[in-house]
């Protein structure tokens, strides 16, 4: 893997990892409790950031920019039903808008992104590295690459804890308003 193609998975990696922390930042500082749609945006960037990842662990395949690929249309068609949703003027919004733009917007906009990224990444990579030992592949995921992985974890682990003390064992509520773990504890 040339050093453009481990860069731009890195940096996929990484910004998917932040667009999760950011938008389980924003949930707590705005206390702005996450729609379905929007936990399903939030699946659809583990995807996209699980694809880079093993990129980075295992060699530039075209399985997986696959994986990331039908993770990034995955989160197109969840995040242009929910822009489909409020596009009415009048119909209302779904939290507040961030640089003029709703979450579920710019989420619209960062997953062409990734589409786009993905096929130049694809143009770079040039053929399949089938060569490669594992431990080779090994040897090069440390450094920025396995913090991008820790980092990307971290960020899946919180969003799925979150997400079960938000809705449970259930389905979620279309518009949540308390967390379901809440019911069970204490006051």
């Amino acid at each position: 893997m040339g050093p453009v193609v481990r860069l731009g998975n890195v940096a996929g990696a990484a910004g998917m990892a932040t667009i999760l922390l950011v938008a389980f930042g924003l949930q707590f500082g705005l206390k702005e409790l996450p729609c379905p749609l929007c936990n399903l945006q939030r699946v659809a960037f583990v995807l996209c950031g699980f694809g880079f990842l093993l990129n980075l662990r295992f060699g530039a395949q075209p399985l997986h920019y696959g994986l990331t690929l039908l993770g990034a249309l995955f989160g197109l068609v969840v995040s242009g039903r929910q822009v489909l949703l409020h596009i009415v003027p009048g119909s209302g919004s779904y939290g507040p808008p961030m640089f003029g733009l709703h979450l579920y917007t710019w989420s619209l906009i960062l997953f062409f992104a990734v589409i786009a990224a993905v096929a130049v990444l694809m143009i770079f990579s040039g053929r399949p590295e089938h060569h490669n030992t594992d431990h080779q592949a090994a040897l090069r995921f440390r450094g920025v690459s396995r913090l991008a992985a820790y980092l990307l974890i971290a960020a899946t682990l919180a969003n799925a804890a979150d997400s079960f003390l938000l809705c449970g064992p259930a389905e979620c509520s279309d518009n949540p308003t308390s967390y379901w773990i809440s019911k069970y504890l204490p006051s």
